[in-house]
């Protein structure tokens, strides 16, 4: 259900694959068609690190997660073209550190609103709600948001493998810096993309773009590290996401070509 008590009816375009469905089926989900996993299977046999990415990606969303909800005291999260519904979604992990918190996810992939309504459930003492909204506008997402979060509270603003959707690299930054412009000092930024690791990453993602889906932008380290600009990062910094505060456990290859990080707003000087 959308933050204005709407169901508009899903549009589900099967025949171009889709990058949220494509990222479903390299994570083992069932939320896919076979266009996504062809071009999924194309992708990865062109360049098979992809899959060690996704893994990751989703390995690092819960760290910082567990972060924040913990040590960090945040009990507010705003998701950011969250994608489809997988097993540990962030309400999920927030949740189980502190069963207060109130999680909002925006996307604008029809697929994702079709699922909302029965994935998206939450503890008692918190809340979960889904924002179907394009990343592209921050002041809709967060005047949407504010049906359930509380915006004069610090907030952790994720976006997680999705403003390489977004190729003018100037426009990405206003992204970011219009949803933290909307919130107050002490919130934080959770971002994570990849970057190229070389000719047949790039050749990937060239092939890619040629099946009719939204081409997706390989940023170079120097611009991950543009994202964080005027903001407090938290240790280790802006790094390989596997290398982000890592756990006891199995951990995908630590030269997955995604760099992220976790980083705290600060008042105006």
């Amino acid at each position: 259900m959308t933050e204005d008590g709407a169901d508009p009816e899903p549009e589900i375009n099967t025949a171009v694959p889709h990058s949220a469905r494509i990222w479903n089926y390299w994570l083992g989900g069932t939320d896919n068609y076979p266009v996504d996993r062809e071009a999924g299977d194309r992708y990865r046999a062109a360049y098979p690190g992809i899959v060690d990415t996704a893994l990751a990606a989703r390995q690092f969303m819960a760290r910082a997660v567990r972060f924040l909800a913990g040590e960090a005291g945040i009990r507010q999260f705003l998701d950011v073209g969250a994608g489809l519904p997988a097993e540990d979604n962030t309400h999920q992990v927030a949740q189980r550190a502190a069963p207060d918190c109130r999680v909002v996810y925006a996307d604008n992939d029809p697929l994702v609103l079709a699922h909302a309504r029965d994935l998206l459930t939450s503890t008692a003492e918190g809340a979960c709600a889904y924002v179907h909204a394009d990343m592209r506008e921050p002041r809709t997402i967060l005047t949407a948001a504010a049906g359930t979060l509380d915006l004069a509270q610090p907030t952790a603003v994720l976006l997680l493998g999705v403003l390489g959707h977004v190729s003018d690299y100037a426009e990405a930054r206003s992204i970011v810096s219009g949803l933290l412009d909307g919130l107050p000092p002490g919130s934080y930024l959770v971002l994570a993309d990849s970057v190229s690791s070389g000719p047949a990453h790039r050749a990937a993602g060239e092939q890619y773009a040629q099946t009719g889906a939204v081409p997706y932008q390989l940023r170079s380290p120097a611009e991950i590290h543009g994202f964080f600009t005027g903001l407090e990062p938290v240790g280790p910094g802006v790094v390989p996401i596997a290398g982000w505060r890592p756990e006891p456990g199995p951990v995908p290859p630590a030269r997955v070509a995604a760099l992220g990080g976790v980083a705290r707003t600060l008042a105006p000087a």
